[in-house]
């Protein structure tokens, strides 16, 4: 039997996020029914956060209120602080995701906190959480390279993975938020994680800024990893990463898993169909290859 490797499908969260065309909430809604249909399992559907900053987000709440209930689907959305928190409760959030980084300069830029500060408010997201049976996801940014700092330290990734395991996050994404990484960097950094925190709590997050997504994937396979976010059609990426372009391709993963034996419950047709589709809604083409050399 083929071991089982989890897709976190990141597009309608933070693909759509970075990509300047603004969808409606109809486009979003049909957008996370075709991921579904796919076979997906984790959709992130949105992120309650200011829309005056992040406008693509806006009516997250309609988008939570029009789709169906799908079986066996969790659709986690983004919160930075105990406002966006109490948002999401309203909305009837049964996931969330909080995020810091491992790079002070990029956390200030990014949210206007210190890493240590944001320790505070994820506290109070906590508090909620609890309160309501919520499940609580975590980011961390910049866990290779930083925008503004350079080289981040694997060991200062190692002990914010660390914090968030200890304040109650289930599961933590660890992004090369610049796609900086390599193979070599990229196990040096998850060795030192894997010291602080069971592989089984881990996912990794790739941006294919320099074409490294893929090669990288394949280092946390053989690191133990086994789930891994990813974007149809390469929707997204950092607006702070040099050449504009980020997240891997969700079917340029799946692909690379099939063919090295590994199982993810993803129909391959409908995801080439499904990242057409979501490029299109964009303005643009497929980012990845695998959407353009299986497209019928």
């Amino acid at each position: 039997m083929s071991e089982f490797v989890r897709i976190v499908e990141v597009g309608p969260r933070d693909g759509l996020q970075n990509e300047s065309k603004m969808l409606t909430v109809a486009q979003r809604v049909e957008l996370i029914k075709r991921l579904a249909d796919c076979g997906h399992k984790t959709i992130e559907a949105g992120a309650f956060v200011s829309p005056k900053w992040v406008p693509q987000m806006a009516d997250t709440a309609s988008v939570l209120a029009s789709l169906p209930k799908f079986a066996g689907v969790n659709l986690p959305v983004l919160v930075p602080n105990a406002r966006g928190m109490e948002d999401a409760i309203a909305a009837g959030a049964k996931e969330v995701a909080i995020f810091t980084a491992a790079s002070d300069e990029f956390n200030i830029k990014n949210t206007n906190v210190t890493i240590a500060e944001s320790y505070k408010r994820f506290a109070e997201v906590f508090d909620l959480a609890n309160q309501h049976g919520i499940k609580v996801r975590g980011y961390i940014s910049t866990v290779v390279g930083c925008p503004y700092s350079g080289d981040v330290k694997a060991a200062k990734v190692a002990e914010v993975a660390a914090k968030l395991l200890q304040i109650g996050c289930y599961e933590i994404s660890l992004g090369d938020t610049i796609g900086v990484g390599t193979p070599k960097s990229t196990k040096k950094m998850l060795k030192a994680v894997l010291e602080e925190v069971p592989v089984e709590k881990l996912a990794l997050h790739c941006h294919d800024t320099y074409g490294q997504a893929i090669a990288n994937i394949y280092a946390g396979l053989e690191m133990g990893i086994r789930v891994f976010d990813a974007s149809t059609a390469g929707l997204g990426g950092c607006p702070y990463a040099k050449g504009a372009s980020g997240n891997v391709a969700t079917e340029d993963v799946v692909y690379m898993l099939n063919c090295e034996g590994f199982e993810t419950g993803l129909a391959m047709p409908k995801l080439i169909e499904t990242a057409h589709y979501a490029a299109s809604l964009v303005g643009k083409s497929p980012q990845g290859k695998v959407a353009h050399a299986l497209k019928v």
